[in-house]
């Protein structure tokens, strides 16, 4: 059933993006505010006297409609074979891997910075967000076959989303709408996320539902660009998932690297610190906690871990 449902994934991608693509805002975004309000309509039905039962029922059977729709375009692919399984080698992670490759990354990084385009304050910025875009859909093609072999349409169905503001406050960085197959991404973040949030994103386009599976296939997709703004955004994440992996065991390691970035880095590094704690608030922990609980219930370890990228990562690095 999961295999029939990965081909039936790759028939209605195609047909969705092709359908939506074209239309230069989110039509998921306008698709859900149409979905809210329909739905909200009837809740407040349900608690009148005359025809509650009635309104309810009708309730029920278009939440459970729309959850079969959702279930047969993406919620079963959540039971794929984990890409872990197509490595060569699946050993667990070790600290002292995790900070050898760490001191690679970061060499990386400083190296790659001196590439990318700066404004007046010196911060990190998109130069050229199409592309960027264009890029991350032909590097989908250099995805290991042993990995994925998924197929790609170069059809760039990269939206804004329509919730951008709304998605700062909430520490959500992008998503995929699986009933029009278009890759959101909040374009007010700072431009060290755009990138390689896109490469994500895009990822969940080809059909790798996990999260941790996205960050790694947008890692394969951004880590040999030739495009140094997607390149460095790739980087520059698989550094700070690999310090956040380190810091529990040992944080005077993360300390030293941090105080080892290049001054580009450091001035980046602050402006997405500022970016947070400027949109933090009970508003991020409500969604935090709501996304925790939606990943764990589609075979998901949760949101607050790194673990299974790093297995990803260090394994396909050995």
């Amino acid at each position: 059933m999961v295999s029939f449902f990965e081909h039936f994934f790759e028939m209605q991608k195609w047909f969705h993006q092709l359908a939506f693509s074209w239309i230069p805002f989110s039509a998921g975004d306008v698709l859900y505010i149409i979905l809210g309000l329909f739905l909200l309509y009837y809740i407040i039905r349900c608690f009148q006297k005359k025809k509650r039962k009635q309104y309810l029922l009708k309730l029920m059977i278009i939440i459970n409609i729309l959850y079969f729709i959702y279930q047969l375009n993406w919620g079963m692919l959540y039971f794929q074979t984990p890409i872990i399984q197509k490595l060569s080698t699946q050993e667990k992670p070790t600290v002292d891997n995790a900070k050898k490759l760490a001191i690679q990354y970061l060499k990386k990084c400083k190296s790659t910075r001196k590439l990318v385009k700066e404004d007046g304050n010196g911060i990190f910025v998109v130069n050229d967000l199409k592309g960027i875009q264009t890029e991350i859909l032909s590097q989908q093609h250099h995805i290991p076959q042993s990995i994925s072999n998924k197929k790609t349409h170069l059809i760039n169905s990269f939206k804004t989303s329509l919730f951008k503001d709304i998605m700062s406050y909430s520490g959500i960085l992008g998503y995929y709408n699986p009933f029009t197959a278009e890759a959101q991404y909040n374009s007010t973040l700072p431009s060290t996320f755009i990138p390689f949030t896109s490469a994500h994103e895009s990822a969940h386009q080809l059909g790798f539902a996990r999260e941790q599976e996205a960050n790694f296939i947008g890692y394969l997709i951004g880590i040999n660009s030739r495009n140094p703004e997607l390149r460095y955004s790739t980087e520059y994440f698989t550094l700070k998932s690999l310090l956040k992996f380190i810091v529990g065991e040992d944080p005077a390691f993360v300390k030293y690297i941090i105080r080892n970035y290049s001054p580009e880095m450091k001035r980046d590094r602050l402006y997405e610190k500022v970016f947070v704690a400027r949109h933090q608030g009970a508003f991020e922990d409500f969604f935090g906690f709501t996304n925790n609980l939606f990943l764990k219930s589609n075979q998901q370890e949760g949101s607050i871990t790194y673990s299974y990228f790093i297995d990803l990562l260090l394994n396909y690095e050995k």
